[in-house]
């Protein structure tokens, strides 16, 4: 595409896909903008008319839908891939104790910014514009947030960051994290793409002090993001510890709202999930991860039928959300035994990211293709082979587009991935140098799981 002086932009030749509660689609759309916001939407004889000195992109026959947003993401893990530990775990508290907990202490600031430029390229590849993280680094806490925040201010993507306070290495380590989060909150309140929130591990490495603290010193228009229900290792030790369920344990300390992102709730009962939906707070659902740890699954048509507000997340599985969703509709299927569910709460979720992603973000209109919108945009390499509309949409998607390449992604007008290739980032640079890294880490890893510092401690 040849620059020009301009700042306005057709994207056009593909199936415009507009996001919202109820989206259109055009089958021969475009896209315009003009520096960082959508300024029309509609055919692309009537776009290519009203703005002829634009400059063009052209999707090639491809989906073109709103930029994905994923509601929980752990950019840390990017250097686990290949890594095993000493003794293989047997059951989700030891997958906790000899993987996710030694890794993450064995984290320095080098790698926690490798970490964050693989998940941005990632993003980037498969058209997420918008990530919410759940970072953990108990070695080096003071800082890592403004480290993952350079990182994806400069490659141009939007986040909501958190660090995750625990007690399970010590109350001091605690008392730290949740420091860091008041620090980063405050730093970016007033920034554009970027923002803070309240980050919590699970409630059962979560002590009452720790938690009573974070309530009290916790501002009064900043959610909290936290891992609930993933296992029944929450309740067993939250219940023997403090009396009392992981749901009670924040619900009694104000923390249920509807800024309040509750990871997984795989386990939640009917009326476990009646709290959720009387508090306004969301369930995030994760099923690569929920699968690949073997813990279970969330119903999410159960629990969109009793009222939840059910959005959709990775949990650092990858960064791929349309992936994501295939996956949630065929985990409903599987685990109902059922070939005729999934179509009525699963076409959803990618708008309740939409939704919720504008609380975070004060963009009211995120996550649509409209005039005034961000222009967050990506290009999905599947032009579809068949009629298409609103009725037979989400079909389209988990059926061809979820596993196609994304050709373009636009995030806040900056072209960041153009006919396939990075434009803000060097991912075989970023690669190369983490290949580096992750020697450091890996050793670290094995040292930290030689010596059982894994190990809960609360």
């Amino acid at each position: 595409m040849t620059e020009l002086d301009s700042d306005l932009y057709v994207l056009h030749n593909g199936t415009v896909v507009t996001g919202g509660e109820t989206p259109e689609v055009w089958t021969e759309g475009a896209v315009a903008w003009s520096g960082s916001r959508i300024v029309a939407v509609g055919s692309e004889t009537e776009l290519r008319g009203e703005y002829p000195e634009a400059m063009r992109l052209d999707a090639r026959g491809g989906f073109v839908m709103p930029g994905l947003i994923n509601l929980h993401h752990h950019l840390y893990s990017a250097l686990a891939r290949g890594l095993a530990p000493a003794q293989p775990p047997r059951d989700f508290g030891q997958i906790l104790e000899r993987f996710w907990w030694l890794l993450d202490r064995a984290l320095t600031s080098d790698t926690i910014r490798l970490s964050a430029l693989l998940g941005a390229a990632e993003c980037i590849r498969w058209g997420c514009t918008t990530l919410f993280d759940h970072h953990a680094s108990p070695s080096s806490i003071r800082g890592s947030l403004a480290t993952i925040a350079e990182v994806l201010d400069e490659a141009g993507l939007s986040a909501v960051l958190c660090y995750e306070i625990t007690d399970r290495n010590s109350h001091d380590e605690a008392v730290a994290g949740l420091v860091e989060n008041l620090r980063f909150i405050d730093s970016h309140r007033d920034h554009p793409c970027i923002r803070g929130t309240l980050g919590l591990h699970a409630s059962f490495t979560v002590s009452d002090e720790t938690l009573d603290e974070a309530a009290l010193r916790r501002p009064a228009d900043v959610g909290c993001h936290i891992h609930l229900a993933e296992d029944t290792i929450d309740f067993q030790v939250s219940e023997a510890a403090y009396g009392a369920s992981p749901l009670a344990r924040l619900e009694q300390r104000g923390f249920l709202d509807d800024r309040a992102l509750l990871i997984h709730g795989v386990h939640l009962t009917s009326e476990g999930r009646a709290v959720v939906t009387r508090n306004g707070s969301v369930l995030v659902h994760c099923p690569e991860s929920n699968a690949n740890n073997g813990i279970g699954r969330l119903d999410v048509e159960r629990a969109a039928a009793e009222g939840c507000t059910v959005g959709l997340g990775t949990d650092g599985m990858s960064s791929a959300m349309l992936r994501a969703l295939r996956a949630a509709f065929l985990v409903q299927r599987a685990g109902r035994e059922d070939p005729t569910v999934g179509f009525a709460a699963h076409p959803g979720l990618l708008h309740t990211n939409a939704v919720v992603a504008r609380r975070f973000l004060d963009e009211p209109l995120l996550g649509e293709l409209t005039p005034g919108a961000p222009a967050d945009i990506c290009v999905v390499d599947s032009p579809p082979p068949t009629p298409i509309g609103p009725e037979n949409l989400f079909g389209h998607l988990v059926y061809g587009a979820a596993e196609a390449p994304v050709r373009h992604t636009i995030a806040r007008g900056r072209i960041l991935l153009e006919d396939f290739r990075h434009t803000t980032l060097d991912p075989f640079a970023i690669a190369r140098a983490a290949r580096v890294e992750a020697f450091g880490l890996w050793e670290r890893f094995r040292e930290l799981g030689a010596s059982g510092n894994g190990l809960l401690r609360i």
